[in-house]
């Protein structure tokens, strides 16, 4: 007798851009490289909470973060296992509203191709004078400003999950020596060294870029804090692909507008969308780009269900998930 399907609910975010949306389409084509998992599904869609109840009380997974997220223990009593189609979930903190004993995972695994490419871009343009260069053409300024070789310059790369090994391994890419820093001196295959958290004040000063790559927790909140920008070399620059709150961007500015610091390339601020009127748009030497560095714009969907499929599997045979996050501590 066939074993009973296991309804699975996807929840879609219409604010987020359609890379994000997983549409029949999109889970159609999932299921056809995933042929024996699929069939163990029965599958719901919805939109940005307009969910019908019934969905939700017989769900026993479910993909996306339902909105609104109260009353969810009594709303979703079958629910065992619920994943968030993005790395970070420091919007999701704390975590009070999870039902007890329900599994809870995030898409770490997703970005890593994607985050080594805009890496090995954004030590070039550093590296490069880039930020410079393109600030002359603007103003209709010749000047040739010359650079090394980037072979043999240090990268500090501030967290060694899915997002940093990627820029530590385009940091190798390039001939830099990495140094890696996160909450343990476990190994990295990527870097040359680790070392905890602690040991930051006095691995910055010999970074030639710095490279924040954490989630977001009270533990990294102004992780790259004002006396820590203060013991960095005039000539280093620094790379946000965290989260903006990480560091201190205030800080940050001065440093770049007195000429302490060579650049800086930010692909997350706040509020996201940056206002018109926000000063960070008039800082020299600052590339900001729109939080575009580690998602794959044409297979971002196929990626994250790919990885959610294999997660199934482990599911099925009562294995432990892979990236489940710690209701506890929200990593």
């Amino acid at each position: 007798m066939p074993a009973r399907p296991i309804h699975l609910h996807i929840e879609n975010a219409l604010r987020k851009p359609s890379i994000y949306h997983i549409t029949p389409e999109r889970w159609e084509a999932a299921c056809a490289r995933h042929r024996a998992l699929a069939r163990r599904l029965r599958v719901t869609i919805g939109w940005d909470g307009d969910t019908p109840d019934e969905a939700l009380r017989t769900a026993e997974m479910i993909i996306g973060v339902p909105a609104p997220r109260d009353h969810l223990s009594a709303r979703a009593p079958a629910l065992r296992w619920m994943h968030a189609t993005s790395a970070g979930i420091d919007g999701l903190l704390p975590l009070d509203w999870l039902p007890r004993g329900v599994a809870f995972t995030n898409n770490r695994g997703a970005h890593g191709v994607k985050a080594g490419q805009f890496m090995r871009m954004a030590f070039t343009m550093l590296h490069t004078r880039m930020p410079q260069i393109i600030a002359n053409q603007l103003a209709r300024h010749w000047e040739q400003l010359f650079s090394s070789s980037l072979a043999g310059r240090t990268a500090l790369i501030v967290g060694l999950g899915d997002l940093g090994e990627a820029a530590a391994r385009a940091a190798k890419q390039l001939g830099l020596e990495v140094i890696g820093v996160r909450r343990t001196a476990r190994k990295s295959r990527y870097a040359d060294a680790v070392h905890p958290y602690f040991r930051l004040d006095r691995l910055l000063p010999k970074a030639d870029f710095v490279v924040l790559a954490v989630p977001l927790t009270p533990e990294t909140h102004n992780l790259l804090s004002r006396e820590r920008l203060a013991l960095m070399k005039s000539t280093a620059g620094v790379i946000n692909i965290s989260r903006a709150a990480v560091a201190d961007y205030a800080a940050l500015t001065e440093k770049l507008q007195r000429g302490e610091l060579a650049g800086a390339i930010l692909d997350v601020v706040d509020p996201e969308p940056l206002p018109a009127a926000s000063p960070l748009w008039d800082v020299p030497n600052l590339i900001i780009t729109p939080h575009i560095s580690c998602d794959d714009g044409e297979h971002y969907v196929d990626i994250s269900l790919d990885l959610w499929f294999e997660n199934l599997a482990r599911f099925l045979q009562n294995k432990p998930l892979r990236q489940r996050v710690d209701p506890r501590r929200g990593y």
